[in-house]
This record gives C-alpha cells, sequence and structure tokens, in this order.
C-alpha cells in the first residue's frame, strides 16, 4: 500500500510505503470500545473518598439502654442509619489499574489506524519543523496541509519550537510515534505524520501477525491419486425353486 509524501508547503514530493499489517486491517468497533473503555478508566486519579463508620468521628458509647425505652435499638452514634454517620459502598480513594495485554493494545493501535487511513484522514509529509517558535508558521503549515478542526502532529522526536508555536492553536495536538495509542488516534479528526515517525510505528508493529485476508497464499494441493476401476458387478445366479413350491 502506498500514499503520497507532501512537503510542509503542501505539494507532494514522492510516496510512502505502508504496511498493510498496521494500515490495511478491518477496525473491530467492539475491540476498540474495549480498549477506549480501559485506557479512559485507568486515567481516572480515584480521588473521590468517603469515611465508614470506623473512620467518622463520634462516640462509641451506646446511646441508650436496648430494653425498656420505646425506642429501637441502637448500638452506636456512628452508624450509616443516622446523620453524620458513615457511609455504607460509598467511593474509597485508590487509583485502580485494568490490565490490557500490550500485543492486544498495538492491534488497537494498528485498527485506529486503519479506520483513519481509510477514511483519508492521515497525512504523510517529509519533516515538520518551524525556524522560530511563532504561532503564526504553524497556523500557515495546518492551512497548507488542509487540516482543519482537531489535529494531531506525529513526531518521531520533540520539537520545543514546534510545540510552543503550536501550544496557542486550539484543538492542536502533539504525540510522539513512540506514545501513540489508539485512543488518541480516534480522537483525532486529522493526523499529520512525519517520515521518520512513520518508521517508528511500523517498527512498533512489526511483530503483528497479517491482517485477516492478508495472509500468504496456501499452498498448492497435492494431485490426487487417480482412482482404481471399479469391479464389474457379476449377474445374480438364479433361485432354485424347491419341490413343494
Amino acid at each position: 500500500m502506498e500514499a503520497q509524501l507532501l512537503n510542509s508547503k503542501g505539494s507532494e514530493v514522492g510516496k510512502v510505503e505502508l504496511q498493510d499489517a498496521v494500515f490495511g486491517r478491518r477496525p473491530s468497533g467492539e475491540f476498540l470500545h474495549e480498549y477506549v473503555t480501559v485506557y479512559r478508566a485507568n486515567q481516572r486519579r480515584g480521588t473521590a473518598n468517603t469515611k465508614t463508620r470506623a473512620e467518622v468521628s463520634g462516640s462509641g458509647k451506646k446511646p441508650w439502654k436496648q430494653k425498656h425505652t420505646g425506642r429501637a435499638r441502637a448500638g452506636s452514634f456512628r452508624s450509616p442509619l443516622w446523620r453524620h454517620g458513615g457511609i455504607t459502598f460509598g467511593p474509597r480513594a485508590g487509583h485502580i489499574h485494568l490490565d490490557f495485554p500490550r500485543r492486544k493494545a498495538r492491534i488497537a493501535l494498528a485498527q485506529a489506524l486503519s479506520a483513519k487511513q481509510a477514511q483519508g484522514a492521515i497525512v504523510y509529509v517529509e519533516s515538520l519543523s518551524v525556524e522560530q517558535p511563532k504561532t503564526k508558521a504553524v497556523a500557515a503549515l495546518l492551512k497548507s496541509l488542509k487540516c482543519e478542526g482537531r489535529t494531531m502532529l506525529v513526531l518521531d522526536a520533540p520539537d520545543a519550537n514546534l510545540s510552543r508555536a503550536g501550544r496557542n492553536i486550539p484543538k492542536l495536538d502533539f504525540a510522539l510515534a513512540g506514545d501513540l495509542n489508539a485512543y488518541t488516534v480516534l480522537r483525532a479528526r486529522r493526523m499529520v505524520v512525519t517520515r521518520p515517525a512513520l518508521e517508528k510505528i511500523h517498527t512498533r508493529c512489526a511483530s503483528l501477525p497479517q491482517a485477516k485476508g492478508q495472509e500468504a497464499a496456501p499452498a498448492k494441493a497435492a494431485p490426487a491419486k487417480p482412482s482404481k476401476p471399479a469391479k464389474a458387478v457379476q449377474p445374480a445366479k438364479p433361485v432354485r425353486k424347491s419341490k413343494g413350491s
């Protein structure tokens, strides 16, 4: 699979080769939903916290005696049934990490990239750089590449001038090829990928199996052996009638 390679002015300067195992897959909505759910859950800080009956302030003395008061039985001022008491099954502070295998994460990345490639939302450029950290230069660059809406620039290494020049542009994100994941790919409307970043993406996904329908052709079947000729059917012997019949 090939794609156009552009320069910073939006003119075609050549072609780039795209691996079918990365950009030629059929996306699975259920699989990508599973990855996005796990990814967003792991981004939560988990700061919400409530106190149980063992943590709230209050005396441990029994409010009143058990019987002969005409009131309901009570054993503690800190009961969850009382005002200012503890909270039952409330949220507790602490980060809960959900596991997601790395191989499945790389497959999710390849499916997300395949979806964007099928939509024509990825632009491949030779390089991205600005001489001075000026927002005007990055805005002109995006305009020449016809990038509107939420755009993500994928680089192979950090560029201080480029990131400083583009931080004032709304809906413009930066990502490194080594940190790219399926969620950030799906979140962007347009992607601008440099040639060195594309090579790193291919290296990250080099161990992935071929996409379905892209496997190597099966080996030719061996020629069938000639079948043996069928034996001639012998005529049935005549049935002798008995004397009494």
